[in-house]
């Protein structure tokens, strides 16, 4: 999905975000989550072997849990592993007292199945818009 990003954004900006590809950034920001945060991460096993996981974290001055990561596997993916670790997600925060959920994901042609599956189950888009000027010489 992130293969795709690349054209879909100005140059300068998928450079300035992914210096040394978008793999890369991919590997270090998903690490850091799990090194951080293990206290938050739940996982999808069939058997002994990881087929996906979810980060979820808590925003209790907005009453609002977050899918902050949700990854599966290629292999797995669209069998629904997906959505089982986001309605985990979304228990876990109710659970805690959180009103609403959250998730955010890239409006780019690679994240298209990632859109529908959270229209698909009950999450309303939140308009944003985001800019980028360059201002390098």
């Amino acid at each position: 999905m992130f293969s795709l990003l690349e054209d879909a954004v100005p140059t300068f900006v998928y450079r300035s975000f992914y210096p040394e590809g978008w793999r890369k950034r991919q590997y270090d920001d998903l690490a850091t989550v799990l090194a951080q945060e293990p206290e938050n991460i739940d996982v999808a096993l069939n058997g002994s072997t990881l087929v996906g996981w979810v980060c979820t974290r808590l925003h209790p001055e907005d009453t609002m849990g977050e899918i902050y990561v949700l990854a599966v596997d290629p292999d797995w993916q669209r069998q629904g592993v997906g959505r089982l670790l986001m309605h985990h997600s979304t228990a876990r925060a109710k659970s805690a007292g959180m009103q609403m959920v959250m998730v955010e994901t890239g409006d780019d042609p690679g994240h298209t199945a990632a859109r529908r599956t959270y229209e698909s189950d009950g999450f309303e888009r939140w308009p944003v818009a985001r800019y980028f000027k360059d201002i390098s010489d």
